[in-house]
């Protein structure tokens, strides 16, 4: 995502300012120019990108930093702060009952957004439905019907009727015990009469509690015309941004936010229904400037590790704390940070990895490390029951064997081996801790990190 350069731009330009008390105009000129040049090389409309360069430059120089406030913490809080205020608060999605109606053009992610955002409102306890009543796009029936068995929730389509206003209807009588209704509706290549009519007489059978604005990160200036049409048609409460994992420009979104006095909601990052983000504004800056997310962190362990439970009723996380770190524990370790999604997002979120660090990092260094986890993977299916519990069993003939079974050298299987005992020594070190300790690790963590936003870090409770 082009946006990522912001940060980048960000940091090295920050750095210049260490050491420094005061910041002279020439100074605040250069980091306004960079926030400028990413911005408009992201789509961002050039009026909004005016507005915030304007703003932070008023407050970089009119405002003297805060006692034993470096300026360049200062103008980091600042450019935090005017960021956060660009894209807004979050759309309030209520863990109620509700129905929620999915606009944008073809093409913009919602039939999957609709199976991802069902997918979301499962795990917070739910019942949801999706409403496919796309009867313009050929697959669209298929697709929905697909996407919503993967997330394990309900769906209703139906493929022989062409009214999409029938559907609908008959989807929230069929689905009426489903606490969450979820309507996907159709597009088109472009802004057309008619799909405004069909999603306004949609609108009118379904009486959404909220309507939001499906848009593809990649989309540019054309979020503006587009936001303002279906605003005007069905009024727009939110916005969610999909395809974030890729390399979109995702300026657009920003755009589409300002035009119709909205936020965002959800945020696409990859291609499977888990992929899928609440939009927290001051964990995305955060992330956006170097600074990571720790909330968000927290939320995907944890919703890592209970599947991962699930999936093994046998297996217990908290037996690592008392002492006995297996390989098998390593192995569903490994299958949790699988289903936090990939490396590199997961590595983003941690303070003083992500931003400066990330960006040092060859460009294959996730890869690298991802083909060496599954290797890893690989190396462990290949282990015997008793030799995953007990990993000083395996010696140089248990190595020769495994090494076979895998297909992998044997080096690789003394590595799987090697990083086994270092975890093994740095859980030791975690053991006996209390939840005191814990919270003050953290905190150092994100000291160390660059300083943390929202209540945390240099810029205080």
């Amino acid at each position: 995502m082009v946006l990522n350069d912001l940060g980048t731009s960000l940091r090295g330009t920050m750095d210049k300012l260490r050491g420094k008390t005061r910041l002279d105009e020439e100074d605040v000129e250069e980091i306004v120019k960079e926030i400028q040049r990413s911005l408009l090389q992201a789509d961002v409309d050039v009026g909004l990108v005016m507005d915030l360069s304007n703003s932070i430059k008023t407050r970089a120089l009119e405002e003297d930093p805060p006692a034993g406030t470096s300026a360049r913490d200062h103008v980091l809080k600042i450019v935090y702060e005017e960021m956060v205020a660009v894209v807004g608060d979050s759309t309030e999605i209520p863990l109620e009952p509700q129905t929620i109606l999915l606009a944008g053009l073809q093409g913009s992610g919602k039939t999957t957004s609709a199976a991802k955002m069902a997918w979301w409102f499962s795990k917070k306890g739910l019942r949801p439905a999706v409403i496919q009543t796309d009867t313009f796009r050929p697959g669209a029936y298929d697709q929905a019907k697909q996407m919503c068995e993967r997330a394990e929730v309900e769906f209703y389509g139906d493929p022989d009727e062409e009214d999409p206003v029938t559907i609908a209807r008959d989807g929230l009588e069929a689905t009426e015990s489903a606490d969450v209704h979820i309507v996907d509706t159709a597009g088109r290549h472009a802004l057309e009469a008619d799909l405004i009519a069909e999603i306004e007489e949609i609108e009118n059978v379904v009486d959404p509690d909220l309507s939001l604005l499906v848009l593809d990160a990649a989309i540019g200036h054309g979020a503006k015309e587009q936001s303002r049409e279906f605003d005007e048609a069905i009024g727009i409460g939110g916005v969610v941004i999909t395809k974030l994992d890729g390399t979109a420009k995702g300026g657009g979104a920003l755009t589409a936010v300002n035009e119709t006095d909205s936020s965002i909601a959800f945020l696409g990052t990859g291609e499977t229904v888990q992929d899928i983000e609440r939009f927290e504004p001051n964990g995305f800056i955060s992330r956006l400037l170097g600074m990571g997310d720790l909330k968000q962190l927290s939320e995907r362990v944890e919703r890592a590790m209970a599947e991962t439970q699930e999936a093994d009723d046998d297996w217990d996380p908290e037996d690592i704390m008392r002492g006995k770190f297996t390989l098998k524990d390593m192995q569903k370790q490994m299958e949790a940070m699988n289903r936090m999604g990939p490396l590199d997002q997961v590595l983003d979120m941690i303070p003083g990895l992500g931003g400066g660090l990330m960006d040092q990092l060859p460009d294959d260094a996730m890869d690298v490390t991802q083909d060496r986890m599954r290797s890893f993977e690989v190396i462990m299916d290949s282990m015997t029951d008793a030799e995953l519990e007990n990993p000083r069993s395996v010696g140089a003939s248990r190595i020769r064997r495994i090494a076979r079974g895998s297909g992998k050298d044997e080096e690789t299987v003394r590595e799987l081996l090697e990083q086994h005992k270092m975890m093994d020594q740095t859980l030791k070190q975690f053991q006996g801790m209390g939840d005191g300790d814990m919270k003050r690790m953290m905190k150092k963590l994100e000291k160390q990190g660059g300083g943390g936003m929202g209540g945390m870090g240099p810029f205080g409770d």
